[in-house]
């Protein structure tokens, strides 16, 4: 047992130095930028998909009520606005370059990070409120030739969904997110410092 318990503390006492050039660090922050830039465009076209398919409703059913008409045009501003917010922020990190003004990269990813912490902050409930709304309206007519039970059962799901995607889906996002842009920025400016260590 004392055998283990010496060579547990030699263990404890190496520690390895592991380096990365900066090439290879570069790389590799390069790579996890292009990622994002890929999960930015696919989250637009979801929501480009998502605003032409409840667009389509007006196309494919013939709706009675004016409340109907009202959730649908509700949703589809909601789900505009917000995709339109989404390309904004895409925008910041699709055409920024590393290798040309590094200095600027990281000014650019910080604003990123800013905005995505709005997104998922204020304007988040903007989106929550109107999609709510919007669904309340929608379903208002469609409701009203459902029995009693399945009204009900169909409310208690809906604000279920969205108290669990308002809280605890929406805060892991934020804490990921954060912590993933803040680790792209200190890589990139561990990258400066080792090109000036170099200089």
């Amino acid at each position: 047992m004392q055998e283990f318990d010496h060579i547990e503390a030699l263990w404890a006492k190496h520690t390895v130095d592991v380096t990365i050039s900066a090439d290879e660090m570069l790389k590799q922050a390069k790579k996890e930028v292009s990622s994002m830039r890929t999960k930015s465009l696919l989250n637009i076209a979801g929501m480009i998909f998502s605003f032409l398919a409840v667009a389509a409703l007006w196309l494919f059913f013939d709706f009675q009520s004016w409340t109907t008409h009202a959730g649908i045009s509700i949703i589809i501003i909601a789900v505009g606005v917000y995709t339109v917010i989404l390309y904004n922020n895409y925008r910041i990190i699709s055409k920024s370059d590393f290798t040309v003004n590094p200095n600027e990269f990281i000014a650019k990813l910080k604003l990123y990070q800013l905005n995505r912490f709005s997104l998922y902050n204020r304007l988040y409930w903007f989106y929550a409120i109107a999609l709510s709304l919007g669904m309340v309206l929608y379903f208002f007519e469609i409701l009203g030739h459902m029995d009693l039970w399945v009204q009900i059962l169909f409310v208690v799901i809906s604000f279920g969904w969205m108290i669990f995607c308002s809280t605890l889906v929406r805060k892991a996002v934020i804490k990921k997110d954060k912590e993933r842009i803040d680790l792209l920025i200190e890589k990139f400016e561990r990258i400066i410092g080792q090109f000036h260590e170099h200089d």
